[in-house]
């Protein structure tokens, strides 16, 4: 008789049993993501409300009319598309004409922090 090539149903279970063990082990390093998520959007938050300052400075610079007057680092979320964040507060602090002020967002569900600049313009 030929002698059958080939894996036992044994060591089959035992590959199939050693692969779980290694899943179920570096599943939770994959399936936790939600803090990066989280400090992504915050990160992104800044940048825009950094963006929509530098946007209206330049607006408001060429003419007095256009975009918004910034005293205050709460007039922050005005000078992006919605005008509001939600989940996000900024601090208060005044900003005078010219002077450019770094400003808090705090993300409320984690409260972590990130800062932007905001450039005070009349």
């Amino acid at each position: 008789m030929k002698k059958q090539a080939g894996f036992t149903l044994i060591e089959l279970v035992m590959v199939i049993v050693i692969l779980g063990i290694l899943a179920a082990t570096a599943l939770p390093k994959f399936v936790d993501l939600s803090a990066d998520a989280n400090a992504a959007a915050l990160r992104s938050t800044a940048g825009s409300l950094s963006s929509g300052n530098a946007i209206n400075y330049a607006k408001r610079s060429l003419h007095s009319t256009s975009g918004v007057a910034v005293d205050d680092c709460a007039d922050g979320p005005s000078l992006v598309e919605g005008g509001a964040l939600s989940g996000y507060t900024v601090n208060t602090s005044g900003v005078n004409a010219g002077q450019t002020a770094s400003c808090t967002v705090t993300q409320t569900s984690t409260t972590n922090t990130a800062s932007y600049s905001l450039t005070g313009i009349n």
